[in-house]
Parts: C-alpha cells; sequence; structure tokens
C-alpha cells in the first residue's frame, strides 16, 4: 500500500471518528430535553476538531516512522490522485459554505450555521479520502 494511500485512509478515520464524538457528545447533551440549538456545543467542536488535528498528525508520523523509505516518495501518480481526491472533497467545503451563507442570511441561530460548516468539513475529508482510496484501488482516468 503507497504511503499516499494510508493517508487517505488516516484522512477519513479521523474525520469519521471526530464527528461521531463530536455528535455523541452534543446530542448527549441535549437528551434532557434541552433543544438542540441551546446546547453548549462550541467547547465540543473545538476539542474535536483539534482532537482530529493532532491525531492526524500523530498517525501521519507513526505510519511515516514504520516506514521511513516510503513517507518521502510521492510519483507522478501519487501527485495526480493527491489532486483529484482535493478537488473532489472541495465541493463539499463549496456546498458547506454556501449553506451558511443561507442560513446566515435567514439569521438562523449560530449552532446550525457552525454545525452546517463543520459538516462541510467533515464530507469534504471524507469525499475527497474516499475518492483516493477508490483511484488507488481501481485505478483512475488521467486527462
Amino acid at each position: 500500500m503507497a504511503f499516499e494511500e494510508k493517508r487517505a485512509w488516516i484522512a477519513a478515520v479521523v474525520a469519521i471518528t471526530g464527528y461521531a464524538v463530536y455528535l455523541a457528545v452534543v446530542l448527549g447533551r441535549a437528551g434532557g430535553g434541552v433543544p438542540l440549538a441551546e446546547v453548549a456545543y462550541a467547547a465540543p467542536l473545538l476539542w474535536t476538531v483539534g482532537g482530529a488535528i493532532v491525531a492526524a498528525i500523530a498517525l501521519n508520523i507513526a505510519v511515516a516512522l514504520a516506514s521511513p523509505r516510503e513517507a518521502d516518495a510521492k510519483d507522478q501518480r501519487d501527485k495526480e490522485i493527491g489532486r483529484l481526491g482535493d478537488l473532489a472533497g472541495q465541493s463539499f467545503l463549496v456546498i458547506g459554505a454556501v449553506a451558511a451563507l443561507v442560513l446566515s442570511m435567514a439569521e438562523a441561530d449560530h449552532f446550525w450555521i457552525s454545525n452546517v460548516i463543520y459538516l462541510g468539513f467533515v464530507l469534504s475529508a471524507l469525499l475527497g479520502s474516499t475518492v483516493k482510496l477508490a483511484a488507488y484501488r481501481w485505478g483512475f482516468q488521467s486527462w
């Protein structure tokens, strides 16, 4: 398995795990009949985003230390797959930003605006990683 493919797996797992932890905490706080928009979400959001960043860095370092020769090797195929995945993932960043803009113009609660942006980031990382993994497993058409 190529090093960049391992990095894609790390990004996907960290994105899913971080968002699942965030949802568990926020939904757990709303369990007592508190409206979801009134739940204290800022600290869990910041902690899970920060934790996901630290976890991704630590896991990438661990994988690089386990196979140091592969960590520096990046051929043209890796670059093209990385670009393809990044471009695909950016679509959810745009969708999330537009959704947040619409919610802002509709004067929605900050909770919903923040959560749609966070979901956009998570879906972006997940789609980008999925596209990269699919390209590594089944190939892709280079234009």
